[in-house]
Parts: structure tokens; sequence; C-alpha cells
């Protein structure tokens, strides 16, 4: 429990399956974890008490990645508890299947807001604000991960 140990992570999607098991295997080996979730609190919370049930430090924090004011508000409550980030994994993902002619408009950009955006490094990693740009500093990791499911 010492190779991450004084390690701060956010793992965006965190609080069910890939992004749930990112945050204990972090946490399992030294990390504070931020939790992030979008919509399911109550099983962020889970993970949370997980981590923190096994001596850890986690907190669960709201946000949804496509919106800037909460991916600036995840970084913010971050520093706020930890001071300072050191490890980004950006896991949140979003998918609805349907047939392409009945694909919106609405459909496509939330799957793209979240799934693609905040990936890219400008929004990700370095921030479209000047606040956001300072957090990034110093040199700090940002695994991406992703998964497609195919019925």
């Amino acid at each position: 429990m010492s190779k991450l140990k004084d390690k701060i992570a956010i793992v965006t999607g965190a609080s069910k399956g890939i992004g749930a098991s990112i945050a204990r295997h972090l946490a399992n080996e030294g990390a504070a974890v931020v939790v992030n979730y979008a919509s399911s609190k109550q099983d962020a919370e889970r993970v949370v008490a997980d981590i923190t049930r096994g001596g850890g430090r986690a907190i669960a924090v709201q946000g949804n990645v496509a919106r800037q004011a909460d991916v600036d508000r995840l970084f913010a409550e971050t520093k706020t508890a930890f001071g300072r980030l050191d490890i980004l994994v950006n896991n949140a993902g979003v998918y609805e299947f349907a047939p392409l002619e009945q694909v919106t408009e609405e459909s496509f950009r939330k799957q793209f807001d979240t799934n693609v955006w905040p990936r890219s490094s400008a929004r990700a990693t370095s921030g479209s604000t000047r606040s956001t740009r300072a957090r990034w500093r110093r040199k700090a990791s940002t695994p991406r991960a992703s998964s497609v499911a195919i019925l």
C-alpha cells in the first residue's frame, strides 16, 4: 500500500464498474481518491465507504464532465480536500444504442460531450480557463480509460 502514498487522484465516472474498480485500486496503493459521479450519488458514496473502511482517504464529488463549470468545481473541491492533484483518470462515459436514423442531435451531443470532449488534452489536462491551466503547471499523470460494449 505504498506505490502511490501521498498521491492525490481524481477518477471520473467512479461510482460504478471500471471507474469504481480503478478508484479502489488506487486507494489500495495509497492514493487519496476523489470519486467523481454524474448521477449515482449512492453508488459513489459506497465506493468512498469501501475505501475509507480499508483505511484509505476518499471523497465523492458530483459533476458532469461535459460541463466546464462542473469540471472546475471538481478540481476546486479536490484542491480544498487534498491540496493538489497528481493523477487524473478520465473514465466517465455514456452510450446509447439506436439505429442511425433514430440518433438525435441531443443524443449525439450527450455522447460526444461526455466521451470525447473531456478527453481532449486541451480540456481535460490543460483546461480551457486560466485557473484550470494553473492547476496543471506541475507534472501530473492523466490516463484515459474507455470501454465499448458490443451487443
